[in-house]
This record gives C-alpha cells, structure tokens and sequence, in this order.
C-alpha cells in the first residue's frame, strides 16, 4: 500500500509567530518541524504542500514539493496527490507526536476520512482514501470540520476521529508547546533565541 503523509504549509499560519519574532522565520521554523516528524515515519513518503515560497530548502532531497494557491481548497489538493492513501497536516503543528499520524491511518480500516480535531476548532490532519470520497469537501480551518463532514457523509460512521491536538494559530497558542516533548527542535531554537 502506497501511503503519503504530506504537510500543508499556507501563509497565514506565520500570524502565530509571537512579537519580535519575525513572521518568515516562524513559518519556516514550524513547517520544518513539521515536515522531519512526517519525514521521520515509516511507511510513509513524505511530500511538501505549500504556498509559501522557498521552502524546498526544509525538505529531504527527493521530496516532492507541490505549490499550490494560499486559498486552494483541501479537496482539490488531495486530487494531487498520488498514492492509495494519504493524510494532510497542518504545519502549525510542529510537536504533533508521530503516534497520531499512524492512528489516523489505522482509522481508515473502518471509515473513508478520519480527522484529528484541532482543540479550539479545526483539524490538525485528515486521512483518507484516495481518490477522496466525491462527497467530502474537507476544510481543516471550519469550526467544527467533523461535523461537516459528517453532515456531507452518506452515514456517519463514514468519517472517524482519533484523539485531538493543538495548532498554533496566535501566538497565545505557543503555550501549549510542551518542552518536555521531542521534537519541534527548530521551533524551540528560534523562540530560545529572541
């Protein structure tokens, strides 16, 4: 089974960088941790989804790189990608434990879309067949992207959860970054050095 887990990467998640900190950095700071913790997986092709240019530098060589729109809807951007299965995660999410990103594959032996809800609202990632299922039109920023997709589902028991995370989409949310995890090892470089 031929499985991708790929990091979206969008501009407007350098708005979590806290004052003094310039935004640019922070992105490429989280996105980077991001990527080597989806790198690091096995079983697994990592691939870059971004908007953001010049992020080829924070990738593995051979990586794929996609580039896509700042608003490109998550629908459209799982139609390009080409595996049998693939989960998206969202890059302001760089001490996501890489446990979480093999549940949400585990989850798609009994439903089509599986979800790791974001606390606060959102979704860290989202797994799921590919092709998506024609009738999921998934978007990891909506309030309460379950229940959409629940609602857009033929049953409901076609969209499974596993356990939640957090993002980092204000710098208030830097709290949440807990030091006595590994990992997000760039992320806590930069922050250590302002």
């Amino acid at each position: 089974m031929t499985r991708i887990a790929a990091v979206l990467v969008r501009q407007h998640m350098a708005q979590a960088a806290p004052p003094g900190v310039d935004p640019g950095r922070f992105l490429t700071a989280i996105a980077e941790d991001t990527y080597e913790m989806v790198a690091g997986l096995e079983l697994v092709t990592p691939v870059l989804i971004t908007s953001v240019p010049g992020l080829d530098d924070i990738v593995w060589p051979g990586t794929e790189v996609i580039t896509v729109d700042e608003h490109e809807p998550l629908k459209a951007i799982l139609g390009r990608l080409r595996a049998e299965q693939a989960a998206v995660i969202a890059a302001d999410a760089p001490d996501l434990p890489p446990l979480l990103v093999g549940k949400l594959f585990r989850e798609l032996g009994r439903a089509e879309v599986t979800i790791c809800p974001a606390e606060g609202g959102g979704a860290v990632a989202l797994a799921c067949a590919l092709p998506a299922p024609a009738w999921a039109d998934p978007d990891l920023n909506a309030h309460d992207v379950v229940k959409d997709l629940r609602a857009q589902a033929p049953g409901p028991r076609r969209v499974a959860t596993t356990p939640g995370w957090h993002r980092l989409r204000a710098p208030a949310d830097l709290e949440r970054l807990d030091p006595g995890l590994e990992g997000w090892d760039n992320t806590r470089a930069l922050l250590r050095a302002e």
